[in-house]
């Protein structure tokens, strides 16, 4: 199994690099691995009974589907095997937004100028025909990318990604160094028009010699938590869990002004934005015309730093014990996350100190500037 080198934070004019603060791979706690129950004679059936998980037990709706890591939905086994890509997508008003409702898991963050930028993670990419536009890289984004072994996909970047792009370890694909990841297309404008296609995701990979399938060591078993689809996460069993038909992210995300509307209906959070002062309106895909909605929203409070007079930021993203909140089915709880290693997954727990379960589907990670704020059903929120 591949170990990482050990990154140190180092500041922005002096000793912390935010982006890349995490411990070295090799202090990361030891895997917990289950004992091996050996059969009793004449016993067999009971004892292998008694060493599955429930969820193992379940009768999948088709030969050859598990459960997916990113969502815990059905997926085919082809599937589940193949690594993630990690895509680069604007968020600006002029951005044309293609194939991005077949995201897994979608990041949010401030980029310079108050302006948000995503970053989508699909596990199904096998049938993507334009997906984009694509877009540069922030360094911070790769370490998010790093804990779904992901394939990185990005147009070009700001000096400041190359250490992090420039190790051996990262697996990236540029697509101003290699023209043919990308298409051009018509667009809303000239400038966001560049696209790709899983025959060039796959022909890029090669062209680097990644390999497709998940690499040994390079991304934890077990990321989420999942609760099951026969007994959800309700939230219920918190005295403490608020109400949460609206997370209005606006005041965080000042630009965009991006904000989740729980649908009774569905069970899921409809996304809606209005940039610059427009007229509210569903966040879509050009692509089929879908609005984005998610099962799950995580909010990550992070310390961060302002890098030059030209706006690029830094973030904190390996940390311990930092402040957040999850929200599903209409409710949420305060939470604190971790991420102490590179390729190690973010946590999240709840104030008792247990790991939080997810419900089965998408999941929308929103990252805040320590000191932001949010609203939900109109009570605000600080980032502490």
């Amino acid at each position: 199994m591949k170990r990482l080198q050990v990154l140190f934070l180092v500041a922005l004019s002096s000793s912390l690099l935010l982006f890349g603060c995490g411990k070295d791979s090799e202090e990361a706690s030891t895997p917990i691995v289950e004992p091996i129950i050996e059969a009793q004679p004449g016993a067999p059936e009971e004892n292998e009974t008694q060493a599955q998980d429930p969820e193992e037990t379940e009768t999948p709706p088709a030969e050859g589907m598990v459960r997916s890591r990113l969502t815990n939905e059905w997926v085919d086994e082809d599937i589940a095997k193949t690594r993630p890509i990690a895509v680069m997508i604007p968020n600006s008003k002029t951005a044309s937004q293609y194939d991005i409702s077949k995201v897994s898991v979608l990041y949010e963050c401030n980029v310079e100028g108050s302006m948000t930028r995503l970053m989508g993670v699909f596990e199904d990419w096998s049938d993507v025909k334009k997906l984009g536009n694509i877009r540069s890289c922030r360094d911070y984004y790769v370490y998010w990318a790093f804990e779904w072994d992901a394939i990185y996909i990005h147009y070009g970047g700001p000096f400041y990604i190359d250490d992090i792009i420039g190790r051996s370890d990262t697996q990236n694909i540029n697509c101003i160094e290699y023209g043919n990841a990308t298409f051009r297309e018509s667009a809303k404008n000239s400038t966001d028009n560049a696209f790709t296609s899983t025959d060039r995701i796959k022909d890029a990979a090669s062209h680097y010699n990644y390999p497709l399938e998940y690499r040994d060591g390079y991304a934890d078993e077990h990321h989420y938590m999942f609760a099951s689809e026969k007994e959800p996460n309700t939230l219920d069993q918190y005295s403490d869990a608020i109400a949460a038909s609206k997370v209005d992210m606006s005041p965080a995300y000042p630009v965009t002004n991006c904000y989740f509307v729980y649908n009774e209906a569905t069970g899921l959070y409809d996304r809606f934005q209005h940039l610059s002062g427009d007229s509210d309106g569903p966040h879509v895909d050009l692509a089929n015309n879908e609005q984005l909605s998610f099962k799950n929203l995580l909010i990550q409070n992070t310390y961060y730093e302002v890098r030059d007079q030209k706006g690029y930021l830094a973030f904190q993203c390996h940390d311990t014990t930092r402040d957040g909140w999850f929200f599903t089915n209409g409710k949420g709880i305060h939470v604190t996350w971790e991420k102490t290693s590179d390729y190690g997954a973010t946590r999240y727990y709840d104030d008792a100190g247990n790991e939080i379960k997810l419900n089965t589907g998408k999941t929308m990670v929103c990252i805040l500037e320590d000191g932001d704020t949010f609203t939900v059903d109109g009570k605000t929120i600080e980032a502490d």
